[in-house]
């Protein structure tokens, strides 16, 4: 059995159907080219603030090498129980209601699995975050994906939920502010859709990884709608607004039957989060209001830069309201979103990913990662308007 073929065969089927990530598969092309700026990867520029690493060097000075509770550090939990409040005006207790992951993205795992039985139905909203689907599909769910539109600003509507929920559906996913799109919900499009979800007895998984990062109007979560803590799973973490992707740290608030569920798995499969990274991170959530304000503000201004570019471009873009991707329209230019993106790499060494990365509805646009500097930014613009030029 040396052959390739032979191992093929034997890895799980649902493994072997399931695509490599479009955004990963994509910059596996960039990795090789030189004078490439790279408005792809979701990820802050901005180094981790000096005081969270700090805390962390000092932590690691005194010893702190072990594991922790499976739940993580109690100290932490606190803290997190803290921060969910002041934001969404929802208390959870820290000692049976808050878990901490390996990024949010574990805890997406944790979620879906301890949800999700063959043939259960999943609904969510693309364009998406890449993971979103396969992780429904490794728990031998059934992805169901709303097809969200730029007409409607790329908002998922109570309406849209009718017309896709079947007697199958068990879970609804939400991603917003979204990735890839840049979209936010007002309160009243997420007050009808959490009387949707009780009224169809849905669990609710809700991303909110970017809520910290809405530029015109404050971010409204479906956990501060009465009646939705009983029955939802808030997901969040520190990579995004805090800059500490690498230290992959996350977390889950949820009910203690539901975080129990989550805990089996995640002492089994990760047993606990870094030591190091919680340290760092009971000090981001102490002492870095600043910081988070500071980025927030750096983002704004290259947020109002892409999107104005784009639109003197004569290429639509909606106009992102959270997180920090721009999402253009690139349907016009005669070709697929990932025609555009490898055409722009080769001929103009600017990188971005195409819309079909995050779901079929994304195609004809590209997604602009500006967590970058503006500086790059600038240059890139000058890069695609040269490109688009000449089609």
């Amino acid at each position: 059995m040396n052959d390739s073929k032979s191992l093929h065969s034997k890895i799980a089927k649902t493994v072997r159907n399931i695509p490599r990530s479009g955004i990963r598969d994509f910059f596996e092309i960039v990795s090789t080219r030189e004078d490439v700026i790279s408005l792809g990867i979701g990820e802050p520029d901005f180094s981790t603030p000096w005081h969270i690493r700090d805390a962390a060097v000092r932590a690691l000075d005194r010893g702190a090498t072990s594991y922790t509770s499976n739940l993580g550090m109690l100290s932490l939990r606190r803290g997190i129980a803290q921060y969910v409040e002041k934001k969404t005006g929802i208390g959870y207790r820290p000692a049976d209601e808050v878990l901490l992951t390996v990024g949010v993205s574990e805890g997406l795992d944790l979620a879906i699995r301890a949800l999700v039985e063959p043939g259960d139905e999943v609904i969510y909203h693309e364009p998406s975050y890449v993971s979103y689907n396969p992780l429904i599909q490794f728990a031998h769910g059934v992805p169901v994906a709303i097809q969200t539109r730029k007409e409607n600003g790329f908002r998922l509507t109570r309406a849209e939920l009718e017309q896709y929920a079947t007697p199958k559906s068990k879970v609804l996913l939400l991603n917003y502010p979204n990735n890839p799109t840049g979209a936010i919900l007002s309160k009243k499009d997420v007050e009808e859709i959490a009387a949707f979800a009780i009224e169809r007895d849905l669990i609710v998984l809700t991303d909110e990884i970017y809520d910290e990062l809405t530029y015109d109007r404050a971010h409204f979560s479906i956990i501060s709608v009465p009646g939705m803590k009983e029955r939802t799973i808030y997901l969040h973490g520190f990579s995004k607004a805090w800059a500490m992707t690498g230290w992959r740290m996350g977390f889950t608030c949820a009910p203690p039957e539901l975080t129990d569920a989550m805990m089996k798995i995640h002492q089994y499969t990760m047993l606990c989060a870094p030591i190091l990274s919680q340290e760092a991170s009971i000090e981001a959530l102490k002492n870095a209001e600043t910081d988070i304000a500071y980025m927030k503000g750096e983002y704004k201004k290259r947020r109002n830069f892409i999107h104005a570019s784009f639109e003197e471009m004569g290429i639509p873009c909606i106009r992102p309201e959270g997180a920090f991707y721009a999402f253009a329209d690139v349907s016009k230019f005669g070709m697929t979103s990932k025609e555009f993106a490898l055409k722009l790499l080769d001929e103009q060494n600017v990188a971005c990913v195409p819309g079909t990365a995050f779901g079929p509805c994304g195609e004809g646009f590209i997604r602009c990662s500006y967590a970058t500097s503006l500086e790059e930014i600038k240059e890139a613009m000058v890069r695609i308007a040269r490109f688009i030029a000449k089609l």
